[in-house]
């Protein structure tokens, strides 16, 4: 068997000056990489089924209102420092009042009786009334008195059973006026609204038992 002759092909793409050598073989072009998609592309891309479904309130055993996350308890120390900053931001911002105003009397502390007060006052501008006397009828808010209502309602069932007679009673007759309040001014509406669409129509001012309000308050939500 005769020998066949090796043929030698110089694969090599540059002299030995560094020029391009007219008989190299073309480079071959490399592939582009794509990259990477990011988190939120790739939930993009494989579409909805990539998110996993949370479980609802009922497979978690949350209650209504619970928080879906639940928070870690604090120490008795971090509770203690946040009072000690607390109280001592407060001193200097007194202090810093009376300094601007000499002679003006130190804000009374919170009191449970000052809370019921405060609660009060608020539904009792929200059902129109501590606005001063003019042409323009008061302005409601029947969903801001119902929330301060309810808030009252609150307080009253977690304080059952810690409260002093007087705290009680107050607490009770604060809740009934602002009940009734709600009750005048929600009444009230109806006529005027029944008064608009003329005594023929549902529910109109004899359902309530007297003669239709003129210039009475009007809803601000």
């Amino acid at each position: 068997m005769a020998d066949k002759p090796f043929v030698i092909n110089d694969r090599r793409k540059f002299t030995a000056e560094g020029d391009v050598r007219p008989d190299a073989p073309p480079s071959e072009p490399k592939p582009i990489r794509e990259p990477e998609p990011t988190p939120a592309a790739a939930v993009q891309q494989r579409g909805p089924q990539a998110v996993p479904n949370l479980p609802s309130a009922e497979e978690s055993g949350l209650q209504d209102g619970e928080p879906a996350t639940e928070m870690p308890p604090l120490t008795a120390e971090q509770i203690e420092q946040a009072v000690r900053a607390y109280q001592a931001t407060v001193d200097r911002l007194d202090t810093a009042i009376r300094a601007a105003n000499p002679g003006m009397d130190v804000m009374p502390g919170m009191t449970f009786d000052r809370l019921i007060q405060s609660v009060y006052m608020q539904c009792i501008y929200q059902l129109g009334g501590g606005q001063p006397e003019g042409n323009q009828p008061p302005q409601v808010d029947l969903l801001g008195a119902r929330q301060s209502i309810d808030m009252l309602g609150v307080i009253a069932e977690k304080s059952a059973g810690n409260m002093s007679d007087g705290e009680d009673r107050l607490l009770q007759s604060a809740l009934f006026e602002m009940r009734m309040g709600f009750l005048e001014v929600t009444q009230a509406l109806a006529r005027q609204a029944a008064a608009r669409q003329g005594p023929g129509a549902p529910g109109g001012p004899a359902g309530f038992g007297g003669p239709p309000m003129t210039g009475g308050p009007s809803i601000i939500r």
